[in-house]
């Protein structure tokens, strides 16, 4: 599950930053109630699409999910956050 952003970091993966990672999603498993494969499903998935279009910066690329309050009904709603440095714009053709 891990092996996929392995690939876009550039610090060797240590016992301690695999547990890290893994207390992340524990978290965010905890307050979204999205399973740990989902959100990973989901991620993979943003980068495939972004890569279409854009050449993604390796470092600094970070997608999560939270939990907040709604603004006018006050009821929890779901949120995807992400940061997704870009390198440059791919030409399309149409």
């Amino acid at each position: 599950m891990f092996d996929f952003f392995k690939n876009f970091s550039s610090e060797s993966r240590t016992s301690k930053s695999v547990a890290k990672e893994r207390l992340k999603l524990v978290l965010v498993h905890d307050r979204v109630d999205c399973s740990p494969q989902l959100l990973d499903m989901i991620k993979t998935d943003i980068l495939k699409v972004i890569a279409n279009y854009a050449e993604i910066e390796d470092e600094g690329i970070e997608i999560k999910m939270s939990k907040s309050r709604g603004e006018n009904d006050n009821i929890a709603v779901s949120s995807l956050l992400a940061s997704i440095p870009l390198k440059s714009i791919k030409e399309r053709r149409m």
